[in-house]
């Protein structure tokens, strides 16, 4: 898979009928390995290893309405009361990161209200959090460690 900018991360694959798979640890399952799936995956393990977020707070690749239109996120980290911390949308390498993506974490934000939102396709990671008073995001370095 191609080298992203993420730090170096340990994982776990295996080989069936000539597809690769890697273990996500929050779904606790091998899936097959795509390269939005690799940047996923690198970029759970900065979620878990570097900024410390538990894993018992962490989902990925689930079902969300916007608009009455079926939707899946990549990655939400929930606060320990059960509002939503950040939600990480994750493209492939290949794709570039442009307003349209913006967009589409921005209307994914309309349903769940996440305080921080990030954006990455593995080479380039883009931070953002939220005021919802001013209706406007404030573009970070970072997204904050797990408290």
């Amino acid at each position: 898979m191609q080298a992203l900018n993420f730090p170096k991360f340990s994982f776990r694959f295996k080989n069936s009928e000539n597809k690769v798979s890697i273990f996500d640890p929050i779904r606790k399952k091998f899936v097959i390995l795509q390269p939005e799936e690799w940047v996923r995956q690198n970029c759970l393990q900065v979620l878990l290893q570097e900024k410390k977020y538990p894993k018992s707070l962490i989902n990925v690749e689930k079902e969300l309405r916007v608009n009455d239109l079926k939707k899946r996120y990549d990655i939400v980290v929930y606060n320990p009361d059960g509002s939503i911390h950040l939600i990480v949308e994750c493209k492939a390498p290949s794709i570039p990161i442009t307003q349209s993506t913006f967009d589409q974490i921005a209307q994914y934000n309309l349903t769940l209200n996440a305080t921080y939102l990030m954006v990455t396709n593995g080479l380039n990671h883009y931070y953002c959090q939220m005021d919802f008073k001013a209706e406007c995001y404030t573009f970070l370095k970072d997204i904050p460690d797990y408290i």
